[in-house]
């Protein structure tokens, strides 16, 4: 696409009308323009923020809320003690009988033993809208402001906020010198303003897990320390000013005289802002198609390096051959092997799952592991696969914008199906299409194996919640992590199984054009999946989300009537859904016997060319068995299998496969 021709697209993209016509639910506004100042030696900072605030609702909003996030990061928070309870459950025991707890590894009870210098905070120092003050509250991690003047349906407002804050210790997401060193991941960092939307006020407190914000502009100035590095959200506007790589190609950088240096940002249309920083970071850049860039900004010091080498163990250091240059060789290595694969990777995934609208995209490290933002993710170390998921993030959590605490899996679900789809295309592209799969499955769905396995280690565990289930209301840790991940790509491998692998793919990229900016829920998601296959999924989203109810299906009997062989099947689990039946006969040909779920009111297209299907009138979810039959004699018949694809999630497959053997 040409520049002439990105642009128009850009302004199409953000155009609110334009969203508007393709559906009719209303989205909340923002514009923040904030000024910090950060002083590197106390780790603390101030700064100021003007909230341009758009009421595009048709209610009145006599209060506000919003997130001040790191005062999770004090003893006593609802985070600490949300954690220690956590820490209680034990799962199961390992080799040695210890008990396996439910620990989130990264804060155990860390926040409990934080001391004063350690710890986070966001304080309000002044807040007033339309230049008149408001009174307000703080309730741990929310503020609360009951307004003197209602916000109109369709008004416009301001709201001026000066604030201080402390960078805490990193222990989740933000914070200062993590494992690797890396001074300052700074996400959540600002007073945002909660989101209300069709559902109301969501003044979700910061307990462990997902965010949810509202979609608008952000213009930033960090003043800092002028030998530190930054990277994150939005476009750098004095870049040339600033340098470090940011620069024109051939200017020559003069940054102005003192000790400091002030990074103006500017992002359109995300509803989060994230940046970090270092003086170490070694700043990778690459060029894309439309005129885009990918930056690559990680840290080193060798110092810290050579120290990471002499920790590892004595196995791993034979990896680097002994030498802890060789080790440092390779992080570059790896981190400059993350930005060449983002250049591989996108016009797949702008193929697969729909266009990145926005002119950059950055990986960073720093955080606690994997962390994604708009235009950006934070990573502890550099992982492709981590990588590739945090980028898929930009359009299920970035532009699609689900809230997360709500409907986790459509969030880390999709991304986590579709990073199994990235990975695979990349290991393609540089040669290894049968890169190896994950932990070592073979019989698997080939790109979802992982979740797959998880799932099924999940419903054995006894420990399984429903998907509806909020993001910080699962009972233990394990169940939020194999359900919002594993079991949320499984919805779209199953919905493969459901309605074609070709009408799926459809699906999501209608949804994208459908839905992109404007928080869909499930139900916006499976109304797309019904118009474009023509069939009725409601049972699925039932039963998949809102229950953990599971699959099993078996033969039951074979037998010859009339010349013509019989199967029955049986339904084992509570879990209804569509049975595809292949058969193998002596001569090596196939037959697929297809049987729709009475609830689908449809039936999905053939989808293995060369083999004849039979489709056979819908099974009603009401009855246990179903008997099919074919032309074929009984002792053609070498096997019978339910699904040889393994899309569909049977929990127990020992009954699934029939092989006959005729002496």
């Amino acid at each position: 696409m040409n520049k002439t021709g990105y642009s128009l697209f850009l302004a199409a993209l953000f155009t609110g009308q334009a969203l508007m016509a393709q559906s009719d639910r209303w989205q909340q506004r923002v514009h923040y323009t904030m000024h910090v100042k950060v002083d590197v030696n106390t780790n603390r900072f101030t700064g100021t923020q003007v909230l341009e605030y758009t009421n595009n609702s048709p209610d009145t909003l006599n209060r506000v809320f919003y997130h001040l996030y790191w005062n999770a990061f004090q003893p006593g928070s609802e985070m600490d003690v949300r954690s220690r309870e956590l820490g209680k459950t034990v799962l199961a025991e390992d080799k040695k009988g210890n008990p396996i707890r439910d620990w989130d590894g990264r804060v155990r009870d860390r926040i409990a033993n934080l001391s004063d210098d350690q710890i986070g905070y966001q304080k309000v120092t002044s807040l007033s809208m339309n230049g008149h003050p408001e009174t307000y509250k703080v309730q741990g991690t929310i503020l609360i402001v009951d307004l003197d003047k209602p916000i109109l349906p369709h008004a416009k407002v301001q709201f001026d906020l000066a604030f201080e804050a402390q960078v805490p210790v990193q222990i989740r997401r933000s914070g200062r010198d993590n494992v690797d060193g890396v001074r300052y991941s700074m996400s959540q960092w600002y007073p945002k303003m909660c989101e209300y939307d069709y559902e109301g006020w969501h003044p979700t407190p910061y307990i462990a897990r997902e965010f949810y914000g509202v979609w608008g502009d952000y213009d930033v100035d960090i003043t800092i320390d002028k030998h530190y590095v930054l990277g994150g959200t939005g476009y750098l506007l004095n870049a040339n000013q600033i340098g470090y790589g940011y620069e024109t190609p051939g200017i020559k950088v003069v940054q102005p005289e003192g000790a400091t240096l002030t990074w103006k940002f500017t992002a359109p249309n995300v509803h989060d802002f994230m940046w970090a920083a270092d003086p170490d970071y070694v700043h990778l850049v690459r060029k894309v198609s439309g005129g885009r860039t990918i930056n690559v900004l990680y840290k080193k010091n060798v110092d810290l390096l050579t120290k990471a080498f002499d920790n590892l163990t004595d196995s791993m250091k034979v990896r680097y051959e002994n030498d802890p240059k060789r080790y440092i060789e390779e992080n570059d290595k790896r981190w400059t092997e993350v930005a060449d694969a983002a250049v591989k990777v996108l016009p797949y995934m702008e193929k697969r799952f729909g266009a990145y609208p926005y002119k950059q995209y950055s990986f960073i490290q720093g955080g606690d592991g994997g962390m994604e933002y708009p235009m950006s993710t934070l990573l502890v170390g550099p992982s492709l696969g981590g990588a590739f998921h945090e980028w898929m993030h930009s359009w299920y959590q970035g532009m699609l914008g689900t809230n997360e605490s709500m409907y986790p899996w459509m969030d880390e679900g999709f991304t986590t199906y579709a990073e199994g789809e990235v990975s695979a295309y990349y290991h393609s592209v540089i040669g290894q299409k049968d890169a190896p799969l994950a932990y070592g499955e073979t019989d698997l769905p080939k790109n979802q194996s992982g979740s797959y396995k998880g799932y099924f280690r999940l419903t054995k565990s006894g420990f399984a919640e429903p998907l509806s289930t909020h993001a910080d209301h699962f009972n233990t840790n394990y169940a939020y992590t194999i359900s919002s991940y594993s079991k949320g790509a499984m919805f779209l491998c199953q919905l493969g199984y459901i309605i074609s692998d070709s009408l799926r793919d459809k699906t999501l990229h209608e949804y994208y054009k459908e839905w992109r900016f404007k928080h869909p829920n499930a139900a916006d998601f499976v109304r797309v999946a019904e118009r474009v296959s023509h069939m009725q999924l409601d049972w699925y989203k039932e039963y998949w989300i809102n229950t953990t109810k599971t699959i099993d299906y078996g033969i039951d009997s074979l037998w010859e009537d009339g010349g013509k062989a019989f199967i029955r099947l049986k339904r084992v689990g509570q879990m209804p859904m569509p049975i595809d039946l292949v058969l193998t006969f002596q001569d090596g040909s196939t037959e697929t016997l297809y049987v729709p779920l009475d609830l689908m009111f449809g039936a999905k297209p053939e989808e293995q060319g060369g083999t004849p299907r039979t489709v056979f009138d819908p099974w009603p979810w009401t009855n246990p068995t179903y008997t099919v039959q074919t032309a074929h004699h009984l002792k053609d018949i070498i096997k019978a299998e339910i699904d040889p694809s393994q899309r569909m999630a049977d929990v127990d497959r020992r009954n699934n496969v029939l092989e006959l053997k005729w002496q």
